[in-house]
């Protein structure tokens, strides 16, 4: 409560100084437009050509230390910091004067000559000061600056002021999707949009956003995944698409997990689940070198090669390494769930062998994949938009990327029969009656759109939210967003 009552009453002196200003005729309010010449990083990287002359800045006060008739102050712009000498000289006794009264957090315009201070500092010798905005509230006491995690994320424009890492990670995360787009432009990938209300909850497994449409008067979803968007466009004759953008799922909030997140996928006709292994190799590894300059990097203590040459095995396979047990010479729905009843892993209910499969993948082997591994041929109980594997029809070609033992990417060689496409809606719609609310509902013009016929394809997508919290070192995915979901304060 007091130190409520300091901030309230310092919010108070600074109402009072614009109050001031606004009688003296000089609220900051009123201006409009500062001619801005160079930002501080300009006036760094540029000291030879700049000393000696003018250049307009402009930035928040960061720092300010009085001494007489003499003062330094330091700004903070979007590139950095830099310091100005201002004096009672240059700009007279009444400028100099309200300039002492300017306080951190004010956002200011300086007009002056490149110096260098007898410290070796490069410095602006202000000529003139102008008060762009006056800030009311007082930042965190710099010492301290804005810890509090919750707190950080619920007031993301103070925390990137006081923490300049912060904005580092963001401007990180900006290179990493140019760069993503830069390689799918690069190989005739087409960047398309497509709907974020849907009629029909699809694509992926997950439960999702209800909304109304008050003139059509029917229920709709936001998106959960875009991909039979997507593949429609296969059929209507586009070879390569993809979309990179949120996607929003009603699901629980975690170190892992936010309810809007960023999501790429993209389709490639005539290409298989191998060709994407490539493309999704090439995309991390290239996207690492590009932009952090290295594909050897460190993920919150743990060294992590992304160097192109990632391992590939098969779920059955990687269980197999993992426990021992090999699930290709397991044939019955009663053996597997015997199998993972003495592994001492918890079920409810009757589950299929392939079922099964999963949850000891799950349960078992998917913590101890830290360096990049491709887990591929999954069973088809949890994969129902995916071919059939020809050799072993219990199981499909689809792979998803593992690194540090968390899933980054999921990827098929598509379904692309129509009669089996609708008989595995079916299917998801009988696991939906039964209580399954992450079950996929049924899409008959998904499966009209199939009939037309659309061509073997490859797909893929991509946790982009994932992948930047891996290349920034983040531990939460809270870290890498701006905004991230927050329950509000006056509801807690």
């Amino acid at each position: 409560m007091e130190e409520m009552l300091d901030e309230n009453h310092l919010i108070k002196i600074r109402k009072e100084k614009l109050e001031e200003l606004k009688k003296q005729g000089k609220n900051p309010f009123e201006i409009t437009k500062y001619n801005r010449t160079h930002t501080s990083e300009d006036v760094k990287n540029n000291f030879d050509k700049l000393e000696g002359k003018d250049v307009s800045i402009a930035g928040r006060i960061i720092a300010k230390r009085i001494m007489g008739k003499a003062s330094f102050c330091h700004i903070q712009d979007m590139q950095g910091k830099i310091q100005s000498y201002v004096s009672i000289n240059d700009l007279g006794e009444e400028n100099y004067s309200e300039f002492k009264t300017y306080d951190i957090g004010d956002i200011i315009g300086i007009t002056g000559f490149v110096f260098k201070t007898r410290t070796e500092e490069i410095s602006v010798h202000a000529k003139k000061v102008v008060l762009l905005t006056k800030s009311l509230r007082p930042l965190p006491e710099k010492f301290h600056g804005l810890k509090d995690t919750e707190l950080r994320y619920r007031q993301r424009y103070v925390d990137l002021i006081m923490n300049p890492e912060v904005k580092e990670t963001f401007l990180i995360r900006t290179k990493i999707i140019k760069e993503i787009r830069r390689i799918l432009d690069s190989k005739g990938y087409i960047e398309v949009d497509t709907p974020i209300l849907n009629t029909i909850a699809g694509g992926a497994a997950a439960r999702p956003f209800i909304t109304h449409h008050n003139t059509l008067d029917m229920d709709m979803y936001l998106r959960i995944a875009n991909e039979l968007y997507l593949k429609r466009l296969i059929v209507g004759g586009f070879d390569k698409v993809y979309e990179m953008g949120r996607m929003f799922r009603n699901e629980g909030i975690s170190i892992k997990h936010n309810p809007e997140f960023t999501n790429i996928e993209l389709y490639s006709a005539y290409e298989d689940y191998n060709d994407m292994m490539n493309i999704t190799e090439e995309i991390i590894s290239t996207v690492a070198q590009n932009v952090l300059g290295t594909t050897k990097i460190t993920y919150q203590g743990t060294p992590i090669d992304l160097t192109p040459g990632w391992k590939r095995i098969t779920m059955i396979d990687s269980i197999k390494e993992v426990t021992g047990i090999d699930f290709n010479t397991i044939n019955s729905d009663e053996e597997a769930c015997e199998v993972i009843r003495k592994l001492g892993i918890d079920f409810e209910g009757k589950i299929t062998r392939g079922e099964a499969i999963n949850l000891v993948f799950e349960e078992k082997v998917e913590e101890t994949l830290i360096q990049p591994t491709f887990i591929y041929d999954y069973p088809i109980e949890i994969c129902p938009l995916t071919k059939k594997k020809p050799s072993d029809p219990r199981l499909t070609e689809r792979f998803e990327i593992f690194i540090g033992g968390r899933e980054y990417g999921n990827a098929y060689s598509e379904l692309n029969d129509p009669i089996d496409q609708y008989e595995r809606f079916l299917d998801q719609v009988r696991q939906k009656n039964e209580g399954n609310e992450e079950a996929n509902d049924m899409d008959e013009d998904f499966v009209q759109a199939l009939e037309y016929g659309m061509p073997p394809t490859g797909g893929l997508g991509i946790g982009v939210d994932r992948l930047i919290m891996l290349l920034t070192d983040s531990a939460s995915i809270r870290d890498v967003l701006l905004f991230p979901t927050m329950k509000p304060l006056n509801n807690i």
